[in-house]
């Protein structure tokens, strides 16, 4: 397959000052280098080929040959003729010596633990009023034979002669920008600057064990399910002594049998007797806190909505508290005595209720009729 131009590769005319050159080169580097594109398996493809570009047309005896003969007059001469150029490494130096190492993705030096997630399953009251629990996690700690070290009893680690106890050895490379010493972690050691001759029996040299560790939790007053707790320094352990990661807590609340939630609000249902709401009546109605009494108005509707305000859920970042909303039900009665019809009927007659349901029926009859005979 034929070599794009070069000059077209970086963007540039065919005029273009070395600047120039080099500030296309710049661009497209960070665009398309590996490290900044892990989910692109045609970045690196395209970042050798514009590595190449520059390569050959920031140097001008190259440039001319290139501008002179076209490939023909620089093959050879490009990254395959150079040592070092035959991986992504020797692109990464380059990288590194335009911008500082920024698209390396490797730190020397202390790293934070990862972080650790559990479930905590509690009350619809636990959520509301807040509770302290003791968790179990499982998570990396230091051997308690050896102490950390990784070393059997009666023996130590040694210092690795190889780095110095550094845990990076450095290397040098020849590029077409003259020759560049890099660092790399130590093969001898693994970068960790110590060997360890008599591994400890219970961990195998390594220095920790996984176990389960019992940890003190408190969930705050007010949280949701699906709230997430952050409990700091509780993950895993980090390395070369960085510190440790987090405990992430997700809270789910039980279904409650009464209650339902909505934001700091509560709802819950209520049913009431046809007398309750014609007449009025103090009701009981359960809260989290025990029982209280809503009083009923004469003439209350079927699923008319109280207030009992303060009654809800404390707000979790502490901004007072929700209300809780009462839906009265009223429920009609299945089984009734015959003193008890007698007495409904009457209440019925002196309302005129069998008067008007009775006209309404006739009336129903008469429109049927009426349909029947005029089509």
């Amino acid at each position: 397959m034929a070599k794009q131009d070069y000059y077209e590769l970086l963007g540039v005319s065919r005029n273009a000052s070395a600047d120039e050159i080099k500030k296309a080169y710049r661009k497209l580097a960070r665009k398309y280098h590996p490290d900044a594109n892990p989910d692109d398996p045609n970045a690196e493809t395209k970042f050798k080929e514009v590595s190449e570009a520059y390569v050959v047309l920031s140097d001008p005896e190259k440039r001319v040959n290139y501008d002179r003969y076209g490939h023909a007059g620089v093959d050879g001469q490009g990254f395959g003729g150079f040592n070092g150029f035959g991986d992504l490494g020797g692109f990464g130096d380059i990288f590194d010596m335009f911008f500082g190492g920024a698209g390396r993705r490797r730190s020397d030096g202390p790293e934070k633990g990862a972080d650790i997630k559990t479930e905590l399953e509690i009350t619809l009251q636990e959520a509301a009023f807040g509770l302290e629990r003791e968790i179990k996690v499982t998570r990396t700690e230091g051997c308690s034979t050896c102490g950390g070290s990784g070393a059997a009893a009666g023996s130590k680690p040694r210092t690795c002669n190889a780095c110095k106890g550094v845990g990076q050895v450095q290397f040098a490379q020849n590029t077409p920008f003259g020759r560049i010493v890099q660092s790399r972690p130590c093969d001898r050691c693994r970068g960790k600057g110590t060997i360890i001759e008599k591994p400890c029996p219970t961990c195998r040299g390594t220095g920790q064990n996984r176990r389960l560790r019992s940890i003190n939790v408190k969930v705050p007053p007010g949280v949701d399910n699906g709230s997430r707790l952050r409990v700091a320094g509780e993950g895993e352990p980090g390395s070369k002594g960085g510190p440790r990661g987090d405990l992430y807590v997700y809270i789910h609340v039980k279904p409650h049998k009464v209650f339902r939630r909505d934001g700091d609000d509560l709802i819950c249902e209520m049913p009431i007797s046809f007398v309750q709401a014609a007449l009025g009546d103090e009701l009981e109605v359960p809260t989290l806190e025990g029982t209280a009494i809503l009083k009923l108005p004469e003439g209350t509707q079927t699923d008319t909505i109280f207030r009992m305000k303060g009654k809800g859920v404390p707000n979790v970042s502490g901004y007072g508290r929700g209300d809780q909303h009462v839906l009265v039900k009223i429920i009609t009665p299945t089984k009734l005595s015959d003193k008890q019809k007698t007495l409904l009927k009457e209440f019925a007659k002196l309302g005129g209720e069998h008067q008007n349901i009775n006209l309404q029926a006739d009336k129903s009859i008469f429109e049927k009729v009426k349909d029947a005979f005029m089509g």
